[in-house]
């Protein structure tokens, strides 16, 4: 595949074009629903770039976590230098889950110090979350990263990033994802449209893509990512994720049924 190519004696990954044009897109994408709904378009970029930073540190430290059996070598470093290499080897992918972890804590931070509606913010980015995901599981397809299981009616890297996935065909599992996500993206911008959910698109996004990642993960090839019961890290995050986000949306909905009681005007 094509991961990368050479400007100005630098390489630059496809991957990084990938993330990049997502970003760009996500963000145009918010900021232009954030206009429509009479909010600062402002505020949404400063929101989600807070959320990238949070994105960044939590999709980092929960592959380094993946990577424990390799903090041996972190701990047993003899110089500076070989401390870095061995961090980089350890730190230096992301988990999308970790990702997703960390923005929602760094945006719900911000945003209930703003003392914004949170409902309101969390259902205009919602969207915008598959939609990001979508550019990246794309640019996991050129870089050869995050693949797919042995399939003879599958693609072969020749140039993967990693060598276990050179030179055997393999399901693409990163365009199963990808078109998953668009699909994700569409239905829940119809859903926003519609104002259906309010306040609680965040919880059905989750209930939409936990069960979903479950199941891509037994078509994934790549064995690097922790393995627990036989579930990978992911497939196990999945199932807490489907199970808090139905236990919270459940909790929302009766907290709304008993507010709207209490606003019910008696017949005398």
């Amino acid at each position: 595949m094509f991961s990368g190519f050479e400007l100005f004696g630098k390489t630059i990954s496809t991957y990084f074009i990938a993330a990049l044009a997502g970003i760009f897109v996500a963000g145009i994408y918010t900021c232009r629903i954030a206009k429509k709904r009479g909010y600062d378009d402002n505020d949404l970029i400063v929101t989600l770039l807070i959320a990238a930073v949070g994105a960044l540190i939590g999709g980092h430290m929960l592959y380094g976590i993946t990577n424990i059996s390799y903090w041996e070598y972190l701990l047993s470093a003899d110089s500076v230098k070989k401390f870095l290499d061995y961090s980089v080897l350890i730190f230096g992918g992301s988990v999308f889950y970790g990702g997703l972890i960390g923005a929602i804590v760094a945006a719900e931070i911000y945003i209930r110090k703003k003392s914004w509606d949170f409902g309101a913010y969390s259902d205009m980015i919602t969207p915008a979350i598959p939609l990001f995901h979508f550019f990246g599981r794309i640019g996991c397809f050129f870089g050869g990263c995050c693949y797919g299981i042995e399939c003879k009616l599958g693609i072969t890297f020749h140039n993967s990033m990693l060598e276990s996935a050179n030179g055997v065909s393999r399901f693409p599992i990163q365009l199963a994802e990808a078109a998953f996500n668009i699909c994700l993206f569409l239905f829940l911008n119809l859903m926003l449209k519609k104002g259906k959910l309010k306040g609680r698109l965040f919880y059905l996004y989750l209930l939409c893509y936990a069960p979903a990642r479950f199941c891509f993960e037994f078509l994934r090839g790549d064995e690097y990512r922790g393995f627990l019961f036989g579930f990978s890290t992911s497939q196990i995050i999945s199932i807490i994720v489907f199970i808090g986000a139905f236990l919270l949306l459940a909790k929302k909905k009766y907290e709304d049924s008993i507010n709207t009681k209490k606003h019910v005007i008696p017949k005398i």
